[in-house]
């Protein structure tokens, strides 16, 4: 039987890279995006694809019930990859923004998983994947909006695995560093006028999309999946040093390379 999976944030980057990879490999996938236009791009592509605005619980709610009546009730994989970034010192940035901030890379997440959940919980198996950052391991200066999000996606999911235990659903957290995707040029900048630059050492880093496939891969059909996949050199190093350094000395690091 072909496993379904949906996947949330299809328009570009990571999410078209994943849906055209699983697809590759035998999945049925179910491709979300946010906009109209961006769903018939991906049916002209031949995908199934699904309006899905995280930042409306209507749309969430919708987007949910179609899934479950498309799939006869069987989902086997949900990678939460769907999200952005506001960047900008926090005195620049509003609560309505940082609201929007969370309601799309947490509040959504959240929404549409449990919504999910009766498809996968009867069936003993599955897998949740959720699409966090280097921005969920460390915080730096113009980037806490964002960094914040993806600090409560990591706590969100880390819960959501313990409370599964027993269930057969894996819940897994990719942890991607720079990569040559759209995110940076969707950033939302609340100062036009002294945009956050990724510094010199994250460029040279820099990775396509398709380095987050083997961990993807992994995720899904690893019969123990990880708990965590970091992607990227520049990932690897700040999951080890925000452990092994003092807090004060990570700060340095990161105002120096900032």
């Amino acid at each position: 039987m072909q496993k379904a999976v949906l996947i949330t944030g299809c328009s570009s980057g990571i999410g078209l890279i994943a849906a055209q990879d699983l697809r590759s490999r035998g999945y049925r996938v179910l491709a979300a995006c946010r906009k109209a236009q961006d769903v018939d791009h991906m049916q002209q592509f031949g995908f199934e694809s699904i309006q899905l605005d995280l930042d409306d619980s209507a749309s969430v709610e919708r987007a949910a019930a179609q899934v479950i009546e498309m799939t006869g009730g069987r989902l086997y994989g949900l990678f939460n990859n769907g999200g952005y970034g506001v960047y900008g010192p926090l005195s620049s940035i509003s609560r309505q923004q940082l609201e929007q901030q969370f309601s799309t890379n947490l509040f959504g997440t959240h929404q549409l998983t449990q919504l999910l959940l009766p498809a996968m919980l009867p069936h003993g198996e599955g897998r949740i994947i959720q699409t966090s950052s280097v921005m969920g391991l460390v915080a730096s200066a113009g980037r806490g909006a964002y960094a914040a999000s993806k600090f409560a996606l990591e706590a969100w999911s880390d819960t959501l695995r313990m409370e599964l235990h027993g269930s057969g659903i894996q819940v897994s957290l990719i942890e991607p560093g720079p990569l040559t995707t759209q995110f940076t040029q969707n950033v939302n900048q609340t100062r036009s006028d002294q945009p956050v630059h990724n510094p010199g050492i994250a460029k040279r880093l820099t990775l396509p999309p398709e380095a987050v496939l083997p961990k993807l891969r992994h995720a899904l059909e690893s019969p123990k999946a990880k708990l965590r996949y970091p992607v990227t050199l520049l990932a690897h190093a700040l999951s080890v040093l925000r452990r092994i350094l003092p807090g004060r000395a990570l700060d340095w690091l990161l105002r120096s390379n900032g």
